[in-house]
């Protein structure tokens, strides 16, 4: 049987969502509660997709195959108890056999949150803590060149090698209040850093280093080093995956 899991975690203590040789991994403390369950039998998570180190997520989405029998709320319940605090499982559904939780994928959104106002020590783990004013209407305008089919080339890891940088961000938006600056991208995908590179951009776009068509040389010179510093991990949230059309 396969199911659909959705669940939410706070980044902070985690070296990001993927298993890895060493640090402690979403994944992995996942699986391990899985195979409690499972007669201490290895389950595998397959994720939507990975985030960074320090990234969180508010409904991550992933696939696994149980061979047992148990209801899906007993099952949800269960593995609650036997996870850690810092991450929970919102949902647990059946899905048909075919469907992976990847490459079945229409649509992502992230947001990314900015303190604009004095620093907020309580925050500093899921806010980033700039505590400068911004240019908003700059940003704003920035955005929507970003809007659109484009080779993302120039907003990604400098080694990341792709086929294709080709990606689509159908909706971006921004949202103020209370000195708490709210940056989401609604996307067809979105590559290592990607989104972190063009928030640092931004962040330069709103302190007027740069102007908001700059995004379109960005854009059109593929070079890495055209872009802005990247911004922090704590201020990005993976917020939803979409199988369905967006």
């Amino acid at each position: 049987m396969r199911y659909l899991m959705t669940f939410s975690y706070d980044g902070t203590h985690f070296s990001g969502y993927q298993k890895q040789p060493n640090g402690r991994t979403v994944q992995e403390e996942i699986e391990k509660q899985l195979a409690k369950i499972n007669g201490n039998h290895m389950v595998t998570l397959h994720a939507s997709g990975r985030t960074d180190a320090h990234v969180h997520a508010y409904a991550q989405k992933a696939h696994f195959d149980f061979e047992g029998k148990m209801d899906v709320n007993r099952m949800k319940n269960s593995l609650n108890q036997l996870l850690p605090e810092d991450i929970y499982i919102t949902r647990l559904e059946t899905v048909d056999d075919c469907f992976h939780a990847r490459f079945d994928v229409k649509a992502k959104e992230y947001i990314y949150k900015i303190n604009m106002g004095e620093y907020n020590p309580l925050e500093r783990n899921y806010v980033y803590q700039y505590h400068h004013n911004l240019d908003i209407s700059a940003i704003v305008s920035a955005l929507h060149y970003l809007e659109g089919t484009h080779n993302f080339r120039a907003f990604t890891k400098v080694d990341e090698e792709k086929e294709s940088y080709e990606r689509t961000i159908y909706k971006t938006s921004l949202h103020c209040e209370n000195e708490l600056l709210v940056i989401s991208f609604l996307g067809s995908g979105f590559l290592r850093y990607m989104v972190r590179n063009m928030v640092g951009t931004l962040i330069e776009i709103g302190e007027g280093k740069r102007k908001s068509e700059d995004i379109i040389t960005i854009l059109e010179s593929k070079d890495r080093k055209q872009a802005g510093k990247i911004a922090p991990p704590e201020g990005l949230y993976l917020n939803q995956v979409y199988y369905e059309e967006v």
